[in-house]
């Protein structure tokens, strides 16, 4: 059975997903398109690579997480070892280690560039801070004058997992602009895109979503006191809300919700107890999921009643312009 899958962002919990695919697979579901934000991203880009569950549940087992923090000369400086360089480079850590580790991983299923993978098969959202704009890799890459097919799949992980403050910005240099772009999460501009592989009329396969928090609920009120707390209101509202309206509407139906509240995003020191948590989540979610599915019935639901309106529309895009004819 085929089948469109999107990964939501939230950071090391994002292991949750591999019990929810464990139990994918053991149903026949096959993936013909993929897509993720942040975290979701490395679980979408390992699965167009024809990575199994399995070989995906092995890797994340043996990674060492703290690794993923990568430590400058700056780090090491004592009592300041974070405020500098976060002063400095307007990140404490460097992202550059999770793009060599990913890089080597597709490399092992001779996977490099986009270009390597059937068309279509594989989306990365990021978040360009410079201009404002989400990133669609590599469909937008035409907007900055690089060839989709041979841009490297690593880097738009990187981009899509730097999150803000915690990781230094990746500074995107492309040819067709003097100055970098500052590229950022992709959960700023979409944490969950579950729209993304929508289209106009009846579904020929369904897409499931999957979500890294328990099933939607009323959210409590969150305390402001002070500059601290507004930018954390802020930053999770930036995370949240935009995705919200998808949820609220024909999208929970059809998406995955795994209950990881117990575990943060920024937990770099898991410990097997917690991988294992997040994994056992991930299995019987899915196996939840699955038990009222109905692909008929879905589209009984929600597909003959309205017309789905174009994405374009919903955010305010633009057309995109045509395409540079030489690309870098």
């Amino acid at each position: 059975m085929e089948a469109d899958a999107v990964f939501e962002g939230g950071g090391v919990k994002g292991i949750a997903f591999v019990g929810g695919i464990e139990v994918m697979e053991s149903k026949g579901y096959v993936w013909k398109r993929l897509a993720g934000t942040s975290a979701g991203s490395i679980v979408a880009a390992l699965l167009a690579c024809d990575y199994r569950s399995s070989e995906i549940k092995a890797l994340m087992e043996s990674l060492d997480y703290n690794q993923l923090l990568g430590r400058t000369w700056m780090n090491q400086l004592p009592i300041l070892n974070k405020t500098v360089p976060l002063m400095m480079k307007s990140g404490i850590y460097s992202n550059d280690v999770l793009e060599r580790i990913v890089e080597k991983w597709l490399e092992n299923k001779g996977i490099r560039c986009f270009g390597d993978l059937p068309e279509g098969k594989l989306s990365i959202i990021a978040s360009n801070i410079s201009n404002g704009k989400m990133v669609v890799f590599p469909d937008d890459l035409r907007d900055y004058g690089l060839s989709p097919s041979r841009f490297s799949i690593a880097a738009a992980v990187r981009m899509s997992t730097t999150l803000p403050y915690f990781f230094q910005p990746y500074l995107w240099k492309t040819p067709l602009d003097k100055q970098p772009y500052y590229m950022l999460d992709g959960g700023l501009l979409s944490n969950y895109p579950i729209w993304l592989f929508d289209v106009a009329g009846m579904p020929r396969w369904p897409t499931f979503g999957f979500r890294l928090s328990a099933r939607r609920t009323l959210a409590h009120a969150r305390d402001i006191n002070g500059p601290f707390s507004l930018f954390k209101g802020v930053f999770k509202t930036m995370l949240q809300a935009h995705d919200q309206r998808h949820v609220d509407k024909h999208s929970e139906e059809r998406s995955v919700f795994i209950p990881t509240e117990s575990v943060a995003t920024t937990k770099f020191d898991l410990t097997e107890e917690d991988k294992q948590t997040l994994l056992q989540s991930g299995r019987i979610a899915a196996e939840q999921f699955l038990r009222k599915w109905d692909f008929e019935e879905y589209k009984r639901k929600f597909r003959e009643k309205e017309a789905k309106e174009p994405v374009h529309d919903y955010f305010g895009l633009e057309e995109r312009e045509q395409e540079p004819t030489v690309y870098h």
